[in-house]
């Protein structure tokens, strides 16, 4: 999985870095069946909201996941950009979950199906 990191108002250091590819990259264990042909991208933005505010939901944090037809998506504001990472990565583990069952329930219909979502 390509992961492709944004900071909007906020300098992108290395351990920030390091911290959102420690978040996000495991998720890509869950999508190792769909991921085959490495389709699956993940993009991650992470800013300050205001640039005079010190207090209250200062940061922000939003991913999209594309994934074969599917695109899922997480924002959150908090007042620590790596709590943001944290919840975004719970959001998108939900919702990666819930795209997977999806999957089987087709799977047990018909591989026609499952083709038409992996591009074969």
């Amino acid at each position: 999985m390509k992961i492709q990191i944004k900071a909007t108002n906020l300098d992108l250091t290395q351990a920030l870095t390091n911290y959102i590819f420690d978040k996000i990259g495991p998720l890509e264990k869950l999508l190792s069946r769909l991921d085959e042909k490495g389709v699956a991208a993940a993009w991650v933005e992470v800013g300050r909201t205001t640039k005079h505010h010190k207090q209250g939901d200062v940061f922000r944090a939003e991913c999209n996941l594309k994934l074969p037809g599917k695109l899922i998506r997480a924002e959150h504001e908090e007042w620590d950009v790596r709590r943001c990472i944290d919840e975004i990565k719970y959001e998108l583990h939900r919702q990666i979950k819930k795209y997977n069952e999806r999957i089987r329930v087709q799977d047990s219909r018909g591989k026609e199906l499952i083709r038409k979502f992996k591009g074969k």
